[in-house]
């Protein structure tokens, strides 16, 4: 059970989409949000989603980072059932390479809204900056580790186009 010092929820559907949310893991623990990562599957673990989205909030959340593949309904009923901000990651799929796990996720429909990010894993990492960025808008000093981050990723890039 999450903590109030655990405030980004990471799920998803499959424990085969773990190396692509990790990433989001990655880019949370790199700006220190503590997070939590759980398999909750909208097909197979029903009730598991219900239990997870609608008791969210009371458990200590503050974003959930929801990541699927496929038919990809996790973002999205997880969004209807809490009011935090959900942002969803299409995973990579085998069959259409994420492009269904991306229409599914972003043709949802008015008032409940899943912010979208990119498919696999660019979308991982920067829902874990975007995390972090929404929880920046109350934390300071987190605000302060984003910047620094920001200013860092800034400077790593090279002017020149030789070494």
């Amino acid at each position: 059970m999450a903590t109030s010092a655990t405030p980004v929820a990471i799920i998803m559907g499959s424990r085969s989409d773990w190396p692509t949310m990790k990433l989001a893991a990655d880019k949370l623990d790199q700006l220190g949000v503590a997070w939590e990562a759980k398999v909750v599957s909208a097909h197979r673990t029903p009730e598991r989603l219900v239990q997870f989205a609608t008791g969210a909030k009371a458990a200590g959340y503050k974003v959930i980072i929801a990541g699927a593949g496929g038919a990809a309904h996790l973002p999205g009923m997880a969004a209807s059932m809490t009011e935090l901000p959900v942002l969803g990651v299409p995973v990579k799929s085998k069959a259409l390479k994420g492009m269904d796990s991306l229409l599914s996720i972003v043709q949802m429909p008015a008032g409940v809204p899943v912010a979208t990010l990119a498919i696999g894993e660019a979308g991982a990492a920067n829902a874990g900056i975007l995390a972090a960025q929404i929880l920046a808008l109350s934390d300071e000093a987190l605000a302060e580790r984003l910047a620094a981050f920001r200013l860092a990723q800034t400077e790593s890039v090279a002017e020149s186009v030789e070494d």
